[in-house]
């Protein structure tokens, strides 16, 4: 381990694009060593090469979240003990739902819900290894503003991310006793690839992103990960359980089109 580091372990899913990817930087950045986990090769070898001079400190492993084998051989391959796990991993598919296509639904909410819920439940041996009375590992999950207000055509994904925020809470209850803090971050919209995917209405199927906020932009990966930096520290050791939304307001109310 790069002795300029903290000491402490992170795996984090979706790690070569978007939020999963920001996260991985940022904690690089802190001095922790980081599992970059992701299902893409090629791009988690490009990621590998941007946090080269983290070499010692991230390990990039390509990992399937919708194969329980999958996420089985890549959480016992890490061994040892783990501080945080991060679950950014996720995919949107869009259709009415009378229309939806069933591969799509199931992919959805696979890869979602049921390799979030998977993920976890591999990492907490590892979790519970590290965590102390005074410094509890860390679960953070990534739920969706969706899962709080969830709008047509994109059903199946307000589905699995009310899901995970559902998951969130049972999990904190239940791993509290054993030192394990377990949160989730509900983003509005956010500037991803899987955000620019949906966003050409002529591709969409209507799906429409929430759009600006009401404080004047989208997010961006960084504004999100803040959050979550918090979550991982000192700070929040007494925060578990929760979904947190970090939107900039985009669900505290409606705003009609045309409003001042």
């Amino acid at each position: 381990m790069d002795q300029t580091g903290t000491g402490k372990i992170a795996a984090i899913t979706g790690a070569a694009s978007g939020i999963g990817h920001a996260a991985c930087r940022r904690l690089l950045e802190a001095g922790w060593t980081v599992f970059g986990l992701d299902l893409a090769k090629d791009r988690l070898e490009s990621v590998g090469e941007v946090f080269s001079a983290y070499q010692d400190r991230f390990r990039p492993m390509v990992c399937d979240v919708g194969d329980a084998a999958s996420i089985n051989d890549v959480f016992g391959a890490m061994g040892g003990s783990l501080n945080a796990l991060v679950c950014c991993a996720g995919v949107l598919r869009t259709a009415l739902l009378e229309h939806m296509a069933v591969e799509d639904f199931d992919l959805v909410l696979n890869t979602n819900l049921r390799g979030t819920f998977l993920c976890a439940q591999k990492a907490l041996p590892l979790l519970r290894r590290a965590a102390t009375p005074d410094n509890p590992a860390r679960v953070v999950l990534l739920s969706s503003i969706a899962a709080l207000r969830p709008k047509i055509v994109s059903g199946a994904y307000a589905a699995s991310k009310a899901g995970v925020s559902q998951l969130c809470r049972v999990m904190a209850a239940e791993w509290a006793p054993s030192g394990v803090l377990v949160n989730a971050l509900a983003p509005g919209t956010v500037d991803t690839p899987m955000v620019r995917a949906v966003s050409d209405p002529t591709k969409s199927k209507g799906y429409r992103p929430s759009g600006v906020s009401p404080v004047g932009r989208i997010a961006q990966p960084d504004d999100v990960v803040d959050v979550m930096m918090f979550l991982l520290s000192d700070a929040a050791r007494y925060v578990t359980g929760t979904t947190i939304p970090v939107d900039g307001g985009t669900q505290a109310a409606f705003i009609p089109s045309g409003s001042p």
